[in-house]
Formats: structure tokens, sequence, C-alpha cells
């Protein structure tokens, strides 16, 4: 499994993003540009993955990380973001609130 960290993904540009926690943890604050399918959800939202390689955050880098083995094992080019949003927000970069 490809893995990144989160100095990597902030240095990244053009690779799109999708964050897999549930949306209340995502209205929470995320990574700017994420794209939100929740893991509870991505089997029945497999066709609006990007067709090109792509990255796979959550909170922790646990969850993001089964994702992404489940869809490398359906051919899927996906890396996983070790740390997550967590390490994002403690290294203190910037995150994107939904406005109400």
């Amino acid at each position: 499994m490809k893995s990144i960290t989160v100095t990597e993904l902030a240095e990244r540009s053009g690779v799109p993003l999708i964050d897999v926690r549930e949306v209340d943890e995502f209205a929470a604050g995320h990574v700017p540009g994420a794209v939100n399918i929740p893991m509870s959800e991505i089997g029945n939202r497999l066709e609006e993955l990007p067709s090109e390689a792509f990255d796979v955050i959550c909170q922790a880098g646990g969850r993001s990380a089964r994702v992404v083995e489940a869809l490398e094992s359906r051919g899927y080019d996906a890396t996983n973001v070790e740390g997550g949003t967590g390490e994002w927000i403690s290294q203190g970069r910037a995150v994107e609130v939904p406005s109400a």
C-alpha cells in the first residue's frame, strides 16, 4: 500500500483527496479541497471516485488505510495519508469548515 505523510500531502497539487470520515467529522473541519465520501458509504459510491490517482485521508490513518487496501484490490490507484486530519491540524495547517 502506498502512503504519504501529511507534509507530503501539503506539498502535492492536482491530486484529488477523498476524506472517508463520517459527515459530522468532515463538517467539523477538513483539509482544504477534500471531498467527503464516508467509509460507511464508499462501497455504494465508487462511481464518484476519481479515475486518476488520488489520496485518501481520515482522522488518524486507520480507516483510510483499510479503504486504500480495499480500493487497490479493485484496481484503484489510491494512496493513504498517514496521520490523517488529526496530524494535519496538529501541524497548524488550515482547515475548511463548511458554512451553514
